[in-house]
């Protein structure tokens, strides 16, 4: 059990940092910053992948007694999504296991407007520990790292996102959002917290700040979801994985997310970071040099 340690945040209210958090997916694009936002915070972190110092894999439940070993909280994102076929079902054997193992805190990355992760949400609330959903909104990062750094590296976005609009988040955000859901004792628990950027952009626009920020010419060419999911399953990605993300794609950019939230402010007391800073400080990185 961990204590109280009198610590507060800088909007005046008490955390506690006297706990070890598991991180899952700790090489991830929101994992990796999570681990950064904790350590910042003074807590001791368990930074958990497939490949990492702390071994754990969802598909091989022989990895989980020992990662969740001597932890007090635990950060939950499921790969390859929340919303994912199985996803439930292993991360609600997992959050119950964490439990049993005396786990106290849990917080699950989910996605906003992504109704197909709503039963991986419900087996967290369900497992008996404190909780936190945290529902956030396209990463900016998304356009940074992974999948799609290819395509922007060589100037061109290929997208089944037309012109709908989206709140584009920092994924520093998220993890800070995360940290202090972690550390916020009672203020966050059994809360869906609803995360977004500050401004609505399109992926047009998006692309367009990116380019101008990086001072070379970059385009975006939406594609229907199907199309795109064809050219998935053509670079080897499983039937069942594409069919997935055609129906994500054809729902959760379909404008439902074309709205803002405060709930960066609520939690942090501060504005969420800008698409353009983030796009100026890549651009800086060398990030999109093709």
């Amino acid at each position: 059990m961990t204590t109280n340690t009198g610590n507060t945040t800088s909007t005046g209210n008490t955390m506690n940092t006297d706990m070890t958090v598991l991180v899952t997916g700790a090489t991830g694009r929101v994992g990796r910053r999570v681990v950064e936002s904790a350590e910042a915070a003074g807590l001791t972190v368990r930074a958990a992948s497939r490949s990492g110092a702390v071994p754990f894999d969802w598909t091989d439940r022989s990895t989980w007694a020992g990662a969740l070993r001597g932890v007090d909280a635990a950060h939950l994102a499921y790969l390859p999504d929340v919303g994912a076929p199985g996803a439930a079902e292993a991360v609600g054997a997992f959050a119950r296991e964490a439990v049993a193992a005396g786990v106290r805190r849990l917080t699950l990355l989910s996605a906003r407007g992504e109704d197909q992760a709503h039963a991986t949400e419900q087996a967290v609330r369900d497992a008996g520990a404190e909780w936190t959903v945290v529902r956030a909104s396209w990463f900016a990062q998304n356009l940074s790292e992974g999948p799609l750094l290819d395509g922007m590296r060589g100037g061109e976005l290929v997208f089944p996102a037309g012109e709908v609009l989206e709140p584009f988040i920092d994924a520093r955000d998220i993890a800070d959002v995360v940290v202090a859901a972690l550390t916020g004792g009672d203020r966050f628990t059994g809360r869906t917290l609803d995360l977004t950027g500050p401004r609505l952009l399109s992926f047009r626009q998006a692309v367009g700040e990116v380019a101008a920020a990086a001072g070379r010419e970059m385009t975006y060419v939406p594609v229907s979801a199907r199309d795109y999911g064809a050219a998935l399953a053509r670079f080897g990605v499983p039937a069942e994985e594409v069919e997935f993300l055609i129906e994500l794609f054809e729902t959760n950019l379909d404008g439902r997310n074309a709205k803002l939230s405060d709930g960066v402010r609520e939690v942090l007391g501060r504005e969420p970071r800008d698409f353009a800073d983030f796009a100026r400080e890549q651009a800086e990185a060398g990030t999109w040099k093709a």
